[in-house]
Protein backbone atom coordinates (compact mmCIF):
# COMPACT_ATOMS: atom_id res chain seq x y z
CA UNK A 1 0.00 0.00 0.00
CA UNK A 2 2.69 2.20 0.54
CA UNK A 3 4.35 2.04 -2.47
CA UNK A 4 1.64 1.95 -4.36
CA UNK A 5 0.70 5.36 -2.68
CA UNK A 6 4.17 6.73 -3.34
CA UNK A 7 3.37 5.84 -7.59
CA UNK A 8 0.62 7.62 -7.23
CA UNK A 9 1.77 10.77 -5.21
CA UNK A 10 -1.21 10.15 -2.87
CA UNK A 11 -1.52 9.81 0.75
CA UNK A 12 -1.99 5.80 2.18
CA UNK A 13 -5.43 6.76 3.67
CA UNK A 14 -6.52 8.02 0.81
CA UNK A 15 -5.67 4.80 -1.35
CA UNK A 16 -6.69 2.20 0.93
CA UNK A 17 -10.34 4.77 0.75
CA UNK A 18 -10.66 4.48 -2.89
CA UNK A 19 -10.04 1.15 -2.58
CA UNK A 20 -12.32 0.29 0.15
CA UNK A 21 -15.16 2.10 -1.89
CA UNK A 22 -14.44 -0.22 -5.11
CA UNK A 23 -14.94 -3.39 -2.86
CA UNK A 24 -18.57 -1.76 -1.60
CA UNK A 25 -19.42 -1.18 -5.08
CA UNK A 26 -18.60 -4.60 -5.94
CA UNK A 27 -19.87 -5.76 -2.94
CA UNK A 28 -16.96 -8.37 -2.58
CA UNK A 29 -12.91 -7.86 -1.33
CA UNK A 30 -10.15 -7.53 -3.54
CA UNK A 31 -7.32 -8.22 -0.82
CA UNK A 32 -6.53 -10.04 2.12
CA UNK A 33 -4.32 -9.50 4.84
CA UNK A 34 -1.25 -12.58 5.53
CA UNK A 35 0.83 -10.53 7.99
CA UNK A 36 1.54 -7.50 6.75
CA UNK A 37 1.36 -8.20 3.25
CA UNK A 38 -2.03 -7.80 1.06
CA UNK A 39 -3.02 -10.28 -1.07
CA UNK A 40 -5.35 -10.24 -4.56
CA UNK A 41 -8.24 -12.49 -3.78
CA UNK A 42 -9.68 -14.64 -6.86
CA UNK A 43 -12.26 -11.09 -6.85
CA UNK A 44 -9.00 -9.28 -7.32
CA UNK A 45 -7.00 -11.01 -10.06
CA UNK A 46 -10.31 -10.67 -12.37
CA UNK A 47 -10.87 -7.04 -11.09
CA UNK A 48 -6.83 -6.62 -12.06
CA UNK A 49 -7.20 -8.08 -15.71
CA UNK A 50 -9.89 -5.99 -16.77
CA UNK A 51 -8.35 -2.94 -14.85
CA UNK A 52 -5.15 -3.36 -17.42
CA UNK A 53 -7.90 -3.79 -20.01
CA UNK A 54 -8.91 -0.58 -19.02
CA UNK A 55 -6.05 1.49 -19.46
CA UNK A 56 -5.29 -0.24 -22.64
CA UNK A 57 -8.69 1.50 -23.70
CA UNK A 58 -7.17 4.98 -21.84
CA UNK A 59 -4.02 4.93 -23.96
CA UNK A 60 -5.78 4.25 -27.12
CA UNK A 61 -7.84 7.12 -26.41
CA UNK A 62 -4.99 9.19 -25.88
CA UNK A 63 -3.08 8.12 -29.23
CA UNK A 64 -6.43 8.87 -31.09
CA UNK A 65 -6.10 12.37 -30.10
CA UNK A 66 -2.53 12.72 -30.60
CA UNK A 67 -2.71 11.66 -34.30
CA UNK A 68 -1.78 8.06 -33.80
CA UNK A 69 -3.33 5.29 -35.45
CA UNK A 70 -5.21 2.95 -32.77
CA UNK A 71 -4.32 -1.00 -32.11
CA UNK A 72 -6.67 -2.79 -30.39
CA UNK A 73 -5.15 -5.38 -28.30
CA UNK A 74 -6.05 -8.47 -27.47
CA UNK A 75 -4.14 -10.06 -24.79
CA UNK A 76 -3.74 -13.74 -24.95
CA UNK A 77 -2.25 -16.03 -22.17
CA UNK A 78 -0.66 -19.19 -22.73
CA UNK A 79 0.75 -21.29 -20.30
CA UNK A 80 3.91 -23.98 -21.36
CA UNK A 81 4.56 -26.83 -19.10
CA UNK A 82 8.33 -26.88 -18.78
CA UNK A 83 8.51 -30.38 -20.27
CA UNK A 84 6.93 -29.20 -23.27
CA UNK A 85 9.40 -29.27 -26.34
CA UNK A 86 9.97 -25.19 -27.50
CA UNK A 87 10.33 -26.21 -30.63
CA UNK A 88 6.58 -26.98 -30.87
CA UNK A 89 5.95 -24.55 -28.89
CA UNK A 90 7.07 -21.97 -30.93
CA UNK A 91 5.37 -23.63 -33.91
CA UNK A 92 2.16 -23.57 -32.55
CA UNK A 93 2.25 -19.64 -31.11
CA UNK A 94 3.47 -18.45 -34.42
CA UNK A 95 0.77 -17.94 -36.03
CA UNK A 96 -1.26 -15.96 -33.32
CA UNK A 97 1.21 -12.75 -34.47
CA UNK A 98 -0.53 -12.93 -38.00
CA UNK A 99 -3.99 -12.57 -36.00
CA UNK A 100 -5.60 -9.51 -36.81
CA UNK A 101 -6.73 -9.08 -34.27
CA UNK A 102 -3.27 -7.61 -32.72
CA UNK A 103 -2.10 -10.03 -30.15
CA UNK A 104 -0.69 -9.44 -27.04
CA UNK A 105 1.05 -12.46 -26.09
CA UNK A 106 2.29 -13.70 -22.70
CA UNK A 107 4.08 -17.26 -22.07
CA UNK A 108 4.12 -18.66 -18.90
CA UNK A 109 6.25 -21.27 -17.40
CA UNK A 110 6.08 -23.88 -15.15
CA UNK A 111 4.85 -27.12 -13.89
CA UNK A 112 1.85 -28.91 -15.24
CA UNK A 113 -0.20 -28.28 -11.44
CA UNK A 114 1.05 -24.89 -11.11
CA UNK A 115 -0.19 -23.80 -14.76
CA UNK A 116 -3.72 -25.97 -13.84
CA UNK A 117 -3.80 -23.82 -10.43
CA UNK A 118 -3.49 -20.86 -12.71
CA UNK A 119 -5.94 -21.46 -15.16
CA UNK A 120 -8.40 -21.71 -11.99
CA UNK A 121 -7.28 -18.28 -10.94
CA UNK A 122 -8.35 -16.99 -14.72
CA UNK A 123 -4.82 -16.11 -15.22
CA UNK A 124 -4.45 -18.18 -18.17
CA UNK A 125 -6.30 -18.51 -21.18
CA UNK A 126 -4.94 -21.51 -22.45
CA UNK A 127 -2.21 -24.29 -21.35
CA UNK A 128 -0.10 -25.77 -23.92
CA UNK A 129 0.98 -29.62 -22.44
CA UNK A 130 1.93 -33.15 -23.22
CA UNK A 131 -0.42 -34.69 -20.70
CA UNK A 132 -4.46 -34.18 -20.38
CA UNK A 133 -6.30 -32.87 -17.92
CA UNK A 134 -7.45 -35.67 -15.58
CA UNK A 135 -11.55 -36.08 -14.82
CA UNK A 136 -10.54 -36.22 -10.77
CA UNK A 137 -8.66 -32.58 -11.10
CA UNK A 138 -11.37 -30.21 -9.78
CA UNK A 139 -11.41 -27.47 -12.12
CA UNK A 140 -13.51 -26.62 -14.65
CA UNK A 141 -11.23 -27.38 -18.04
CA UNK A 142 -11.31 -29.33 -21.16
CA UNK A 143 -8.83 -31.32 -23.51
CA UNK A 144 -8.29 -30.54 -26.62
CA UNK A 145 -6.19 -33.54 -28.71
CA UNK A 146 -3.68 -31.24 -30.74
CA UNK A 147 -1.98 -34.38 -32.15
CA UNK A 148 1.02 -37.39 -31.63
CA UNK A 149 4.08 -37.75 -32.54
CA UNK A 150 7.26 -40.42 -31.74
CA UNK A 151 9.98 -39.83 -30.22
CA UNK A 152 13.56 -40.28 -31.50
CA UNK A 153 16.92 -40.22 -29.70
CA UNK A 154 19.20 -37.97 -30.56
CA UNK A 155 22.97 -36.54 -30.06
CA UNK A 156 26.14 -35.57 -31.19
CA UNK A 157 27.94 -37.51 -34.06
CA UNK A 158 30.78 -38.62 -31.71
CA UNK A 159 28.61 -40.51 -29.59
CA UNK A 160 27.06 -42.54 -32.23
CA UNK A 161 28.06 -46.08 -31.06
CA UNK A 162 28.22 -49.00 -33.27
CA UNK A 163 25.98 -51.65 -33.55
CA UNK A 164 22.33 -52.24 -34.04
CA UNK A 165 19.87 -50.04 -32.78
CA UNK A 166 18.78 -50.06 -29.58
CA UNK A 167 21.39 -52.60 -28.36
CA UNK A 168 23.91 -50.18 -29.22
CA UNK A 169 22.47 -47.84 -26.42
CA UNK A 170 23.58 -49.83 -23.31
CA UNK A 171 26.01 -47.62 -20.89
CA UNK A 172 25.95 -44.65 -23.30
CA UNK A 173 25.41 -41.39 -21.45
CA UNK A 174 21.59 -40.37 -21.20
CA UNK A 175 20.20 -36.79 -20.79
CA UNK A 176 16.44 -37.50 -19.89
CA UNK A 177 13.17 -35.78 -18.41
CA UNK A 178 12.65 -36.31 -14.74
CA UNK A 179 10.63 -39.17 -13.00
CA UNK A 180 7.62 -37.47 -12.83
CA UNK A 181 7.13 -36.37 -16.73
CA UNK A 182 4.89 -39.21 -18.38
CA UNK A 183 7.53 -39.12 -20.84
CA UNK A 184 9.87 -40.57 -18.92
CA UNK A 185 7.62 -43.15 -17.29
CA UNK A 186 7.63 -44.39 -21.20
CA UNK A 187 10.87 -44.26 -22.11
CA UNK A 188 11.79 -46.79 -18.27
CA UNK A 189 9.34 -48.85 -19.59
CA UNK A 190 10.66 -48.77 -22.94
CA UNK A 191 14.58 -49.66 -21.48
CA UNK A 192 13.10 -52.25 -19.51
CA UNK A 193 11.57 -53.96 -22.36
CA UNK A 194 14.78 -54.04 -24.05
CA UNK A 195 17.16 -54.81 -21.79
CA UNK A 196 19.02 -51.33 -22.13
CA UNK A 197 20.94 -49.99 -19.42
CA UNK A 198 21.19 -46.36 -19.81
CA UNK A 199 24.13 -44.53 -18.00
CA UNK A 200 21.75 -41.45 -16.55
CA UNK A 201 24.26 -38.55 -16.34
CA UNK A 202 21.51 -35.76 -16.41
CA UNK A 203 17.25 -35.66 -15.25
CA UNK A 204 15.69 -31.87 -16.27
CA UNK A 205 12.25 -30.90 -15.39
CA UNK A 206 12.99 -28.10 -18.51
CA UNK A 207 13.16 -29.77 -21.62
CA UNK A 208 15.43 -26.69 -23.35
CA UNK A 209 17.78 -27.44 -20.98
CA UNK A 210 18.08 -30.75 -21.49
CA UNK A 211 18.22 -30.17 -25.11
CA UNK A 212 21.72 -27.50 -24.64
CA UNK A 213 23.17 -29.92 -22.87
CA UNK A 214 22.72 -32.52 -25.81
CA UNK A 215 23.90 -29.53 -28.23
CA UNK A 216 27.45 -29.71 -26.15
CA UNK A 217 27.66 -33.46 -26.37
CA UNK A 218 27.35 -34.65 -22.97
CA UNK A 219 24.52 -37.10 -24.02
CA UNK A 220 22.14 -38.75 -25.89
CA UNK A 221 18.41 -37.07 -25.08
CA UNK A 222 14.74 -38.14 -26.04
CA UNK A 223 12.72 -35.58 -29.25
CA UNK A 224 9.55 -35.36 -30.28
CA UNK A 225 9.97 -37.34 -34.35
CA UNK A 226 8.23 -33.75 -35.72
CA UNK A 227 11.59 -31.22 -35.00
CA UNK A 228 13.62 -33.72 -36.19
CA UNK A 229 14.83 -31.81 -38.97
CA UNK A 230 15.63 -28.87 -36.75
CA UNK A 231 18.02 -30.98 -34.94
CA UNK A 232 19.66 -32.52 -37.91
CA UNK A 233 20.14 -29.13 -39.09
CA UNK A 234 22.33 -28.77 -36.32
CA UNK A 235 24.41 -31.16 -36.22
CA UNK A 236 22.75 -33.97 -34.03
CA UNK A 237 22.10 -36.92 -35.22
CA UNK A 238 19.44 -39.43 -34.84
CA UNK A 239 20.12 -42.49 -32.90
CA UNK A 240 17.08 -44.29 -33.73
CA UNK A 241 12.95 -43.78 -33.27
CA UNK A 242 11.50 -45.43 -30.56
CA UNK A 243 8.41 -47.28 -32.42
CA UNK A 244 6.45 -48.36 -29.25
CA UNK A 245 6.47 -44.47 -28.03
CA UNK A 246 4.20 -41.65 -29.06
CA UNK A 247 3.42 -38.84 -26.91
CA UNK A 248 0.32 -36.48 -27.40
CA UNK A 249 0.09 -32.88 -26.69
CA UNK A 250 -3.00 -31.14 -25.66
CA UNK A 251 -4.40 -27.80 -25.38
CA UNK A 252 -6.49 -27.56 -21.92
CA UNK A 253 -8.77 -24.45 -21.93
CA UNK A 254 -11.91 -23.82 -19.80
CA UNK A 255 -14.08 -23.81 -22.88
CA UNK A 256 -15.30 -27.16 -23.90
CA UNK A 257 -15.83 -25.55 -27.26
CA UNK A 258 -13.03 -23.21 -28.45
CA UNK A 259 -14.69 -19.11 -28.73
CA UNK A 260 -11.13 -17.40 -28.47
CA UNK A 261 -9.89 -17.37 -32.10
CA UNK A 262 -6.30 -16.98 -31.02
CA UNK A 263 -6.44 -20.39 -29.32
CA UNK A 264 -8.39 -21.77 -32.31
CA UNK A 265 -5.81 -20.83 -34.71
CA UNK A 266 -3.29 -22.57 -32.68
CA UNK A 267 -5.37 -26.16 -32.48
CA UNK A 268 -5.58 -25.49 -36.30
CA UNK A 269 -1.96 -24.68 -36.61
CA UNK A 270 -1.23 -27.76 -34.97
CA UNK A 271 -3.46 -30.02 -36.58
CA UNK A 272 -2.89 -29.10 -40.17
CA UNK A 273 1.07 -27.66 -39.79
CA UNK A 274 3.03 -29.72 -37.14
CA UNK A 275 1.62 -33.11 -36.41
CA UNK A 276 -0.34 -33.54 -40.26
CA UNK A 277 -3.01 -35.08 -37.71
Amino acid sequence: MTRASELLRLAPSTVSVQIKTLEDSLGTDLFERRGRRLILTEAGRIAYEYAEDIFDLGQELTNIFHGRSPKATTRLRVGITDVLWKDIATQLLTPTFEDSANIRLTCIEGSFDSLLAKMGMHDIDVLLTDMPLAPSAGIKAFNHVLGKSGIALFGTPDLLPSGTFPENLNALPFLLPTKKTSLRRYLDQWFQKENIKPFVIGEFDDSALMKSFGYAGEGIFPAPAVVESDLLSRGLVNFGTIEKIEQKYYAISPERRIKIPAVQAICDTAREDVFNS
